[in-house]
């Protein structure tokens, strides 16, 4: 966001008739042949005094062709702040565009303009008649230096003085450069699928690391002995959550009910292209032979409908002796008496059925995702048609989850196309004039199109590139509307500040000269923070910061050829327009009156020779300034800022971390209420976790069985963990051995006896690792966690289990594949805070280089700070997630934060007023409505997405509106005030 002042000219008021002569009616004064001006950088004579002057200023009265112009009257508080403003001289202050220093208005340091006029927009003679005498050193303003903001205006207006000289060339070459890289969009993905997993975990985390040691030493068969938690990667399943319409559905009605549902899922069949049909049986994950059952308890019933159900244990079921574990696939339980580890189930509110289907061969998983696209599809008939009266049910499967995402990115293009529309409106109105030849409305929506250009080269040239385009990135371009468009209104308002008579190339290099800086700097720190974010691990962000930062240097460049041309070309429509508005009438001419609505609201003509003031700047000048240095003004500032950083630090400590997966969804998703009926009924159990030992160790040593136990038992004795539902191969090994009588401390007879306790409990061979030399490599073991549904609890849960492994005398590892995704509530804090660190740092050092006055850094790193603690707290009262989405936006909060208190802190810091509180007003009337302006175009871009129907979208807008308002509350109420106390 660049910020300098807007429309800023010295205010009017009583002068000298050599300062203005008045505008003779009858005919326009002869004026000498205008000059070709040398392009800057040349060496020009002193600016020649305008033809028949009259007498010097010295005379001190006017010649007889020329009266004292009329001063307005002013209230009485206008008069008091147009005195308080006043410098010692008699100047007005203006603050250099580039870095916010006072320029002193000295007739030799713009001479190569060649317009005759100070750099305070005064008439040459009288600008250097104000300044020292030329053998006397100029005294500089406090704080002063130039060692790059000198020679990057200097650079700045010699540009502008090419592209005034070629406007069509600057015009036309960046549409044609455009049209180019616009191509590259047709590389955007059209139904190319988004890898969850690969753009939202964090890279490199350990449980990527854990999963791969998993896989090269752990095998699983799905078309013979299927177990779910002994698989490394999500598999393909469908699910479905049955809730009871009663207190319970353990009972015959409601399960019979559930039963046909269940049969209908399994009589689905996909006809393939070749007419062939693929049934559920066909792709279904089995064990020995057999479907695994949708429910254990369900195919119990199914199997004996004389079931006691007033007699069900859990977690643990035994029916006919045979154990089957309940955990997680009843929910909303309410448990009666203990009966030895289990307990009694009184009743439960709903039951989870899965479908899981082969994984692991290609061809086969192909199939498996064609039957859960036919599920999706037909799961809204089936209910229908079964019109279930006991039961609601919700589904979900393992594709609901890309699908949608990719699904929500639709619902925004509408949106991009407001907020074009939004941004067109609020360009118009800021820059709106009620005379035709200063009017800018048509050149600020050209600026809004600048900005678009500048998105489709931007996005073109990094498709080109292959850089991937993630669904993220689609927030880039609102962004961009509102933060390229800041430069716009600058430039605008610094060409204001030029005169209608001056040459073109003249007014354009004046242009570039005053906003060389201000665009540079912020544009530099913007970039500079978006880059940042590649430091991050995870890959969406990065993608979307590359993006981001990149079309944002298009902008740059874009403003300064594309829209600077476009502003020459309306220049010389001004001097036209202007011409005809000078053209006498003649008594046949009937248009005075159409001249006459040109000019409304004076009903005269433009003065050429002065420049244009905002109202806005007259207001923070001439009201809220004073208002805001009173006594009373700061002490209730004092008050609103220890209430604004107290509530923050509170919320701070309240954000919740990581990215609930529910949100990659729009509101209206089916997938929503599936996970709310999860959380409600089914989170009390989490994962099932491996307990992995991952060396060759002597299993039948009498000494490491005490140490296994003593690990074991310690991750059993987590908050985390039912110690009631641990299975471990081991364990059963050795009771299997002692209960024969064997001796488990031989290596051999532990060897040699084990091939025939896998026949007896063949699920364990897909936990013991066993090489050629008969050594067991590596094993595992499962606990099960309870009490994680709480983003918090995952990451204690996570850090607790791992701490205890590596604590272990036997090398152990923990995993389970959610921890893919757990691992992001650990790394987004270490990365959001590394992120801000880097950023906020190369802010300083970037403040050190353009705007180098210490005190104006320290400002400047406080705002950040203040900005991003304010930010991150207020997001846990907006219900905002500390996560990948959210980090994108902290990151952004400290360029923006830097933008807005960089400029008033210097402006502050580099006047040469007596007294801080006229120090403030001034800041506040050369910077105050830039500021406002450039917040409001950022809100605007952005506003739009409130409305979104997705998660993603609407934290984007929540976290931009949050950085926007806290931000320019600091740079015009809280720096201002508390600079006042130093």
């Amino acid at each position: 966001m660049s910020l300098s002042p807007s429309k800023v000219a010295p205010k009017t008021g009583p002068q000298s008739a050599a300062q203005k002569p008045e505008r003779e009616p009858e005919r326009e004064p002869e004026r000498e042949p205008e000059r070709e001006p040398e392009p800057p950088g040349q060496p020009q004579p002193e600016a020649r005094p305008k033809a028949e002057a009259g007498p010097g200023r010295d005379s001190g009265r006017p010649s007889a062709g020329e009266t004292r112009p009329r001063a307005q009257p002013l209230p009485a508080s206008k008069r008091e702040s147009e005195r308080s403003l006043q410098s010692s001289q008699g100047r007005e202050p203006k603050l250099n565009w580039a870095s916010g220093q006072l320029t002193q208005s000295l007739g030799a340091t713009q001479s190569w303009s060649g317009s005759g006029r100070g750099s305070s927009g005064l008439p040459a003679s009288r600008s250097r008649s104000r300044s020292r005498p030329e053998n006397q050193p100029s005294e500089r303003p406090r704080c002063h230096t130039d060692c790059l903001e000198a020679p990057l205006s200097r650079a700045f207006g010699r540009l502008g003085w090419v592209v005034g000289s070629h406007p069509w060339v600057f015009l036309l070459a960046p549409i044609a450069l455009t049209a180019i890289l616009g191509t590259g969009l047709i590389y955007l993905p059209k139904d190319k699928e988004e890898n969850l997993e690969e753009q939202y975990t964090p890279i490199g985390s350990p449980a990527k690391a854990e999963r791969r040691f998993v896989q090269g030493h752990f095998t699983a068969n799905d078309s013979y002995h299927f177990s779910i938690s002994r698989k490394s990667t999500e598999v393909n399943f469908a699910c479905i959550l049955a809730v009871s319409n009663t207190t319970s559905l353990l009972e015959q009605e409601i399960l019979e009910e559930i039963t046909k549902l269940d049969a209908v899922i399994q009589d689905l069949y996909v006809t393939k292209e070749d007419g062939t049909q693929t049934r559920y049986d066909q792709v279904c994950a089995k064990n020995e032979d057999f479907c695994v059952p949708s429910n254990p308890l369900l195919a119990v019933w199914k199997r004996n409908k004389n079931l006691d159900l007033g007699n069900v244990t859990f977690p643990i079921f035994n029916p006919a002796g045979q154990p089957i574990y309940l955990a997680g696939t009843i929910g909303g339980t309410f448990l009666g008496k203990r009966m030895g580890k289990n307990q009694l189930l009184v009743r439960a509110k709903a039951m989870r059925l899965l479908y899981f289907l082969k994984t692991e061969d290609g061809e086969v998983n192909e199939l498996s995702k064609m039957w859960l696209i036919h599920f999706l599809n037909q799961f809204s008939n089936i209910e229908k048609s079964l019109a279930l009266k006991k039961i609601q049910v919700v589904y979900f499967t393992s594709l609901s989850r890309q699908l949608e995402f990719q699904a929500t990115s639709m619902t925004v293009i509408p949106l991009f196309h407001l907020a074009y529309l939004l941004i067109i409106l609020f360009a118009i109105i800021s820059c709106y004039r009620c005379d035709c030849v200063r009017n800018k409305m048509w050149t600020a929506a050209f600026g809004v199109i600048s900005a678009a250009l500048a998105v489709v080269s931007g996005f073109g040239l990094m498709l080109y590139m292959g850089v991937p385009f993630v669904i993220i990135v689609a927030n880039s371009p609102f962004l961009i509307l509102g933060v390229g468009v800041d430069d716009v209104f600058i430039m605008i308002s610094a060409w204001q500040n030029t005169s209608l008579m001056d040459n073109i190339k003249q007014r354009l290099s004046r242009v570039y000269s005053k906003v060389a800086v201000s665009i540079t700097i912020t544009t530099i720190t913007n970039v500079l923070a978006f880059y940042t974010g590649i430091m991050t691990s995870f890959r969406s962000v990065q993608y979307f910061c590359i993006y981001t930062g990149t079309t944002l240097l298009f902008c740059y460049f874009y403003n300064i050829t594309c829209f600077g041309a476009f502003m020459a070309l309306d220049g010389k429509r001004e001097r036209v327009c202007l011409h005809w508005l000078k053209k006498p009438e003649t008594p046949d001419q009937k248009c005075s009156s159409l001249k006459r609505s040109c000019c409304v609201p004076c009903d005269s003509l433009p003065d050429e020779e002065e420049t244009d003031v905002h109202p806005m700047n007259v207001f923070f000048r001439d009201y809220f300034g004073p208002f805001l240095t009173s006594t009373k003004s700061k002490f209730f500032v004092v008050l609103v800022y220890i209430l604004y950083i107290i509530s923050s630090i509170y919320g701070c400590f309240q954000v919740q971390e990581g990215l609930d997966l529910r949100n990659l969804a729009s509101d209206d998703s089916y997938i929503t209420p599936y996970f709310n009926v999860e959380e409600e009924y089914f989170s009390d159990y989490g994962p099932r976790v491996m307990v992995i030992v991952t060396e060759t160790l002597n299993y039948w040593d009498e000494g490491f069985r005490p140490k296994l136990e003593i690990c074991l038992s310690d991750l059993e004795n987590s908050d985390y963990v039912d110690k009631s539902l641990t299975e471990f191969w081991f364990r059963e090994y050795v009771q299997y051995m002692e209960n024969r009588q064997q001796d488990v401390n031989d290596k051999d007879t532990f060897m040699n006896n084990l091939p025939n306790f896998l026949t007896q409990f063949p699920l364990f061979m897909y936990d013991i690792n066993i090489s050629s030399s008969h050594e067991i490599i590596s094993s595992r073991g499962f606990i099960q966690t309870v009490g994680v549904s709480s983003s918090t609890n995952k990451k204690t849960m996570l850090s607790q289990l791992r701490s205890k492994a590596e604590k272990c005398e036997i090398p152990l590892m923990v995993y389970n594949q959610a921890f893919i995704y757990f691992d992001q509530y650990t790394a987004i804090l270490e990365n959001t805070v590394r992120n801000v660190i880097v950023a906020s740092t190369a802010m300083f050092i970037v403040s050190l280089l353009l705007i180098p006055h210490p005190l104006c850094s320290l400002w400047v790193t406080f705002a950040i700070a203040s900005v991003i603690v304010g930010v991150t707290g207020f997001m846990a009262f907006w219900n905002v997630n500390l996560d990948s989405i959210s980090m994108i936006n902290l990151v952004i909060c400290i360029g923006f934060s830097f933008d807005f208190s960089a400029h008033i802190s210097y402006a502050f810091v580099s006047s040469s007023k007596p007294s801080v509180n006229q120090k403030t007003i001034e800041a506040l009337y050369l910077l105050g409505y830039p500021v406002l302006q450039s917040a409001l175009s950022t809100v605007i871009g952005v506003c739009v997405l409130s409305v979104a129907k997705a998660y993603i979208f609407r934290t984007f807008f929540k976290i931009m509106f949050l950085v926007m308002v806290f931000g320019a509350a600091h740079g015009l109420i809280f720096i201002p005030v508390f600079l006042t106390f130093f």
